[in-house]
């Protein structure tokens, strides 16, 4: 963080906090919090890049660490994505590799001195995150998973999104809106006649996205605005003030002392 009070970033992605800027910032708090966007890079239709997820949930991040004393932490930017992999271009990993990763950062945070994590997820179908989660307690790490379906939903209301969070799956409504206020650089013609529906999707793990729509696209992204992409990051950004209240309570409810905690956060998909 500079003198003036603000943070830095290339194409909202990357923060270029030195690492001075790292130690003012945690010698102001009594416990440090880093914010780490999770994303993916798999299709979000004709119209939106593979880079959707990630540049949503650093589109968060951003706004929360310009609200909140956090350290800011580079994205993941390759996750599960294998109900995408019909489409060219979408690329995963594991879910045990993710887990792996996301340990490991916990774990390197520790070491120097942040013992609470917030993972900011862009990509619905990261379930293992969920259970990264629920497995820190007891680690010596509190971890908490941001935005929860609560969340979303006070956004989508707040923001005036129409699409049901159950029909705005995939690059409709909300991603498009997003990208539209934060990158509307990268948002190509022909979301505006692009929505398709595909409300029951009880089968989509065995199937994949494919088994419910040939344009990759589930979701009405005729509806999106830059101004409700605004709207939905502001939402979210106040929503986060319960989660950094709770992660940086002395003791949580579940601590068995006041050191070597973890929160949970619930999560919905």
């Amino acid at each position: 963080m500079s003198s003036s009070g603000t943070r830095s970033t290339v194409s909202g992605l990357l923060p270029l906090d030195t690492t001075e800027d790292v130690r003012e910032r945690g010698a102001g708090v009594a416990r440090q919090v880093a914010v780490l966007p999770v994303g993916s890079f798999e299709q979000h239709g004709p119209f939106l890049p593979l880079a959707t997820d990630t540049l949503v949930a650093c589109a968060i991040a951003r706004e929360v660490a310009a609200a909140y004393p956090v350290h800011l932490l580079p994205p993941v930017t390759i996750s599960c994505s294998h109900e995408h992999a019909a489409w060219p271009g979408t690329v995963s990993i594991s879910s045990v590799t993710l887990h792996a990763v996301v340990r490991d950062i916990a774990d390197s945070l520790r070491g120097s001195g942040v013992d609470t994590l917030v993972l900011v997820n862009g990509h619905g179908g990261n379930y293992v995150l969920g259970n990264v989660v629920q497995e820190s307690t007891g680690s010596g790490t509190r971890m908490a998973l941001f935005p929860a379906m609560e969340d979303w939903e006070a956004a989508r209301e707040r923001a005036g999104v129409q699409t049901s969070l159950l029909s705005d799956m995939h690059a409709g409504e909300i991603e498009t809106s997003i990208l539209l206020h934060a990158h509307p650089e990268f948002v190509k013609a022909g979301y505006e006649t692009s929505d398709f529906l595909a409300d029951d999707r009880r089968h989509l793990l065995t199937l994949g996205m494919s088994g419910y729509t040939e344009s990759g696209v589930i979701g009405r992204p005729s509806m999106a605005s830059a101004e409700k992409g605004k709207e939905l990051l502001a939402a979210l950004t106040d929503s986060f003030g319960a989660y950094f209240s709770l992660v940086t309570s002395k003791t949580l409810p579940s601590d068995a002392s006041e050191t070597g905690t973890s929160a949970v956060v619930d999560r919905r998909h």
